[in-house]
């Protein structure tokens, strides 16, 4: 065994120093710098008691290589599946990340259960006996789920032989440690080292591997900035623990798109993949109020009706306030000043506020059309009529620009039960035979004559 070795690493970002310091001129964080041991060692392979072989990579003209895409594994959960961009693909590494109490224990463990694969979860969190009482609420037999409670890397590799899963589930990364670092669980070096075995296992057998990782008080994945690197996806795990409803979002994805969006209602016997977000997005009541509107909006290639509302009252205190929930705060300023200038509303001198339903924040910018109409309502406290739906971006102008795949957005809102869709003049639509009544506008003037005559 070599001598014991002493380094230094920054906590928020892994960055590694010879001495102490009081700031990482990586991150430029202060005071995150600590002192680890790092024990030195003849490595062997992940599996136990056997020595690596050396393996030379040869390099191959890029028309040699194989570009069969290979089967991804379905996970029988169609929300996770679209996300990942249709399924595990083997060998590849998942990192899964949280608020703690969100669901993501839950989630992991309820696609173990209903695998048809062989699946190991390990925890280092909970006991067996803590994991059957979750596991009977949501399904209480399974012949393909085997559950381990270890957190020391070799020991997991062991029982791996001896199993030969067909994917491994880590809960959580943070708790983990290996024999080759001395420092504890959950330090910059430990994460990096464990997460490098679990790397070096998922490629060498072809077995993919989700991590679930606990995430700081900024909202960042704990550990350090290499973690998300190292691994092949990131996902992100999102709602408020008030609401049923949670959002499975992708940050980062080598197989697929990062702009899908899964969407889950927590329920005791587990979580409810929503099929159609619509649904539970769009509010049910007895009759019209002013300050409602629809807006087609896009998640990835997953088509959303969203309802946009808005309040605006006279301004109590000297400077009026504009407030926003799920909706960026400086574009609103922006449409505000839009309608001051170009519609010639007076709204200067009123307080505004918007939400969008649903606790879910939106960045397409084709929901302009439906905040204009919706503050336009509240403003004139008229109501817009049952079955108006709007798709289109608000320029500097006054003018309604067009948005990308208009046709989709039009089907979606037919088939959810919409009579009138209004949308940006310059836009092409393609739609040979349609239901809906399709209304074009170039101006704001003509979506108020529209709306309110």
């Amino acid at each position: 065994m070599s001598k014991v070795k002493t380094s230094f690493f920054c906590q928020s970002c892994g960055t590694s120093y010879s001495k102490w310091q009081g700031q990482c001129y990586a991150c430029k964080e202060w005071n995150t710098i600590v002192e680890e041991i790092i024990q030195k060692e003849d490595r062997v392979a992940w599996k136990n008691n056997e020595k690596e072989t050396s393996r030379v990579s040869k390099p191959l003209l890029i028309k040699e290589i194989d570009s069969d895409q290979e089967v991804r594994l379905n996970t029988t959960d169609s929300e996770l599946n679209r996300v990942l961009g249709g399924g595990l693909v083997p060998g590849s590494l998942t990192l899964l990340g949280g608020e703690p109490g969100i669901g993501k224990s839950t989630l992991l463990l309820q696609i173990s259960l209903k695998l048809p694969h062989k699946t190991l979860y390990v925890s280092g969190e909970e006991s067996q006996k803590q994991i059957k009482m979750r596991a009977e609420r949501i399904l209480p037999n399974s012949d393909n789920c085997y559950i381990l409670t270890e957190t020391k890397t070799q020991n997991i590799f062991k029982q791996i032989g001896d199993i030969n899963p067909e994917i491994v589930i880590i809960d959580s990364i943070q708790t983990l440690h290996t024999d080759y670092i001395e420092s504890s669980p959950g330090s910059i070096s430990q994460i990096r080292e464990c997460t490098a075995e679990l790397i070096k296992f998922a490629k060498e057998t072809n077995t993919p591997v989700i991590l679930i990782g606990h995430i700081t008080k900024d909202g960042t994945i704990a550990g350090p900035k290499i973690l998300e690197h190292m691994v092949d996806t990131v996902l992100q795990f999102e709602g408020d623990r008030n609401h049923v409803y949670r959002i499975l979002r992708s940050l980062k994805n080598r197989f697929g798109s990062t702009a899908e969006l899964g969407i889950y209602e927590m329920l005791g016997n587990g979580l409810r993949e929503v099929e159609n977000p619509s649904e539970i997005l769009i509010s049910h009541k007895e009759e019209q109020l002013s300050g409602t509107a629809i807006a087609c909006t896009l998640e990835g290639i997953r088509p959303l009706m969203i309802e946009i509302q808005a309040l605006v009252s006279s301004a109590v205190y000297g400077t009026p306030q504009r407030s926003t929930t799920g909706y960026n705060a400086k574009r609103l300023n922006m449409i505000l000043a839009v309608l001051e200038k170009r519609a010639g509303f007076r709204l200067g001198t009123k307080d505004v506020f918007l939400n969008v339903t649903g606790g879910i924040s939106v960045d397409d910018t084709a929901i302009d059309l439906a905040v204009v109409a919706a503050i336009l309502s509240s403003n004139e406290d008229i109501a817009i009529e049952e079955g108006f739906c709007f798709a289109g971006e608000v320029g500097l102008s006054g003018e309604i620009r067009p948005v990308n795949r208009i046709d989709q957005r039009i089907q979606e809102a037919e088939k959810l039960g919409f009579t009138t869709v209004l949308v940006s003049k310059h836009n092409k639509i393609s739609l040979k035979s349609t239901k809906i009544k399709i209304v074009m506008v170039s101006k704001i003037e003509d979506v108020v004559s529209e709306l309110f005559g």
